[in-house]
């Protein structure tokens, strides 16, 4: 019997050893050595290794805070911009200081250095978070906290060709304008609804329709535009030229109590913040050291890496609160913080069509995954691009999928079939390209969204390389 046993034992041995040496013999190797799928499923598989590298992406992560409060004829430093790319940081927030001209027009040389700030992000392949305020405190002594509406009215008209302009450099417009630092609670002119939502329809409109608006509190969003926790942006109504769809919010006391000093009524506002802010871009500083701010939270709050996945933040000050960083240094959460704030794209898998031809339909199959805490927010063009030995483009392709689309902590899969151009052989690649829409910036790779995996990265020309080949 025991031997009985011991024959049937090697012949199972045996039979496994015939279907792993028939498996081996249909797999084989691709061009980049790496292991293919049996033949009849007719696709090469390739696998992709993630990065825990900080590095710089557009329209995401720590900011650099600058304040502008008088005609200076300068852009932003270069040396600065550089400085702050080698940190992995892209974003600079833009605060312009109208204090001299809470009385009287915006003068020339003024607005000439707002241009200014924005060609040198143009140039040095940044953008900016925006805001326009009067009051830099809330003493008596600090008044005028603001201006006329009828003055802050034409203070946005002076503005909105500059914005309209350089709208390519703008990441987000903040509401600014009202009350001390742009933030709408210490005000003087400003007391009624009315008045309020006056400066957000003006700004909405001086906006293009591609970039958000931030308000300063859910509740503004609510009560200026009578919306209620039902009438939140759905998949349906996001990313439309339209004020429910263009409204985000900017949250400058972030874990600082129980309510954020005031930025939320209750649960409800909460709960309109944490589903808005999967289609509307979330962000803000913290303004002082409490226990919300742990890295891990308890069963009364969440603390920072839960709470920045809830609400969606995409953007947090690099500077401020002091003392808020510093904790996140020291109980270990700030490199995480870094590098999924906004959208952080990791590919999985990717299929190829294994015996390609010239001419012949080719398909694509790609697994990616977002582990950062929101998605992309802005329009962002998607397209595969097939180079040649010498990196000439042979063939481009539009991605038949949305980026915004792209949800934090799920898997996207992207299906496609193009057709490989006539005409072509010898090695060739095909890559991914996230460059930005704008007509501006479409070519410069320092705009172009990296994706969070070894090797694939061609930092001259913003491509994400997803397979060699060759015809």
């Amino acid at each position: 019997m025991k031997q009985i046993r011991r024959n049937l034992l090697l012949l199972a041995a045996l039979l496994t050893f015939a279907a792993s040496c028939g498996k081996e013999s249909e797999t084989g190797k691709d061009d980049d050595n790496t292991p293919v799928d049996p033949v009849e499923t007719g696709f090469v598989t390739r696998t992709y290794q993630a990065t825990n590298e900080n590095f710089p992406n557009p329209e995401r992560g720590l900011y650099l805070p600058s304040e502008v409060y008088r005609a200076d004829g300068k852009g932003i430093a270069e040396a600065s911009l550089r400085s702050a790319r080698l940190q992995g940081m892209t974003l600079h927030l833009l605060e312009f200081h109208l204090t001299d001209y809470v009385e009287t027009e915006i003068p020339d040389d003024y607005l000439e250095t707002i241009r200014l700030k924005f060609q040198s992000l143009r140039d040095g392949g940044a953008k900016c978070i925006l805001r326009f305020c009067y009051s830099n405190g809330f003493d008596e002594s600090d008044k005028p906290w603001d201006a006329t509406p009828e003055l802050v009215k034409r203070h946005i008209q002076q503005v909105t060709p500059l914005i309209q302009e350089y709208y390519d450099i703008i990441f987000v417009v903040q509401t600014g304008f009202i009350g001390s630092w742009g933030e709408w609670y210490y005000t003087e002119h400003f007391t009624d609804n009315a008045s309020r939502k006056q400066v957000v329809d003006d700004l909405l409109a001086a906006v293009p329709g591609s970039r958000q608006i931030e308000l300063r509190t859910p509740a503004y969003k609510m009560k200026l535009y009578g919306l209620t926790l039902a009438d939140t942006i759905t998949l349906a109504t996001a990313h439309q030229a339209t004020a429910l769809s263009r409204l985000g919010g900017h949250n400058d006391c972030y874990l600082s109590s129980a309510n954020d000093v005031g930025t939320f009524n209750g649960s409800s506002e909460r709960k309109f913040w944490a589903a808005e802010s999967l289609y509307t871009i979330m962000g803000g500083e913290s303004c002082e050291l409490t226990a919300y701010c742990h890295c891990v939270g308890t069963e009364k709050y969440n603390g920072a890496l839960k709470d920045m996945a809830v609400y969606h933040v995409t953007y947090l000050n690099s500077k401020y609160h002091p003392s808020v960083l510093k904790r996140w240094r020291e109980e270990g959460c700030m490199d995480e913080i870094k590098i999924r704030l906004g959208y952080r794209l990791v590919l999985e898998e990717g299929q190829f069509t294994k015996d390609a031809e010239a001419g012949k339909p080719f398909e694509i199959k790609l697994k990616l995954r977002n582990v950062g805490f929101a998605t992309v927010q802005n329009p962002r063009d998607a397209e595969f691009v097939l180079t040649d030995a010498s990196g000439k483009v042979v063939g481009t392709w539009p991605v038949d999928s949305d980026p915004r689309y792209w949800m934090p902590e799920e898997e996207t899969l992207i299906e496609q079939t193009v057709t490989l151009p006539e005409g072509v052989s010898g090695s060739l690649t095909l890559s991914l390209n996230l460059p930005d829409p704008c007509e501006t910036i479409h070519n410069n790779p320092l705009f172009s969204i990296r994706l969070a995996n070894e090797g694939v990265w061609n930092e001259a020309t913003g491509y994400n390389t997803l397979y060699t080949f060759s015809l």
